[in-house]
């Protein structure tokens, strides 16, 4: 998880204090650095935070209380005006730079959303098939530029239809909830957990070879045994697991050998693992 992720699970109340406590806090500086210094721009970050993790309105509001602060401390600092009405204009160009702020920022937010729904499985929270080649050709090139191992590992769900048609589509959805929440937490964050359809999963690690690989995609296999027989569920795992050498090869040449790799354990009686090495 992001830190932008982590942030938005702190409560409106927690950010409807901190929009307040900074603007409070914009203002006394601004107040005590008298009118010589110009800090009307500091005003942004309560107003940002505001608008970001509580909406428009809410933004709206801290824009209008942030121009009287402003304000607020521009007079009470002495600073000298030919015409009252000079301050008040101020106040105003302000308010509508902070509010143009306020409109803009939820409005990003919306797409940065927009951008990361299109990035992940609706049901897992997997990343998706196009998202996935994305990132696996941009580890596929660092690897090779830097003459470095990587390995995919190719995953089926044995038997998740009948499955499916005896416990029901909801059960079905649990169990593939399952096998990623319980292979995500045994993955590094440079590792790529991805579905590409149905119950078929693929898991992207980068910098590993043969031993290392063996070793990771071992263990999570063990685990979601473990966690299928704990819920009954009669699914096991079809795993191909090919690691690249210094091998100048596509995603979807990658896709194609470990798919090979996994039916090959599919049409011998599934519930196995077949490792294999690649290299020009």
């Amino acid at each position: 998880m992001n830190i932008l992720a982590k942030l938005e699970k702190r409560s409106r109340l927690f950010w409807g204090i901190m929009a307040l406590a900074l603007m409070g806090g914009v203002g006394i500086v601004d107040f005590l650095t008298g009118y010589e210094i110009s800090l009307s721009l500091f005003y942004l970050i309560p107003v940002g935070l505001a608008a970001w993790f509580l909406g428009r309105p809410l933004g709206i509001v801290i824009s209008v209380f942030s121009a009287v602060t402003w304000i607020g401390a521009e007079t009470l600092s002495g600073h000298p005006y030919s015409q009252p009405a000079i301050a008040f204009w101020n106040a105003l160009i302000r308010l509508g730079f902070f509010v143009s702020v306020a409109m803009l920022l939820p409005v990003l937010k919306e797409l940065e959303h927009e951008k990361e729904v299109s990035r992940i499985d609706y049901l897992t929270g997997a990343i998706n098939r196009r998202f996935f080649f994305e990132m696996a050709q941009r580890e596929i090139d660092s690897s090779q530029r830097y003459i470095r191992p990587f390995t995919l590992a190719y995953m089926d769900l044995d038997d998740f239809k009948m499955a499916n048609d005896q416990f029901g589509h909801k059960v079905g959805d649990e169990i593939l909830c399952a096998v990623v929440n319980s292979a995500r937490g045994h993955l590094r964050k440079t590792d790529i957990l991805a579905r590409l359809g149905g119950d078929e999963f693929v898991i992207f690690l980068p910098e590993t070879d043969h031993v290392a690989a063996q070793t990771t995609i071992s263990k999570i296999r063990s685990i979601l045994l473990d966690e299928m027989r704990k819920n009954n569920w009669p699914v096991t795992f079809s795993i191909g697991v090919l690691t690249c050498l210094d091998a100048q090869i596509t995603v979807d040449q990658l896709i194609m050998k470990t798919d090979e790799l996994m039916y090959s354990v599919k049409t011998n009686g599934k519930n196995a693992m077949a490792y294999a090495i690649y290299a020009d």
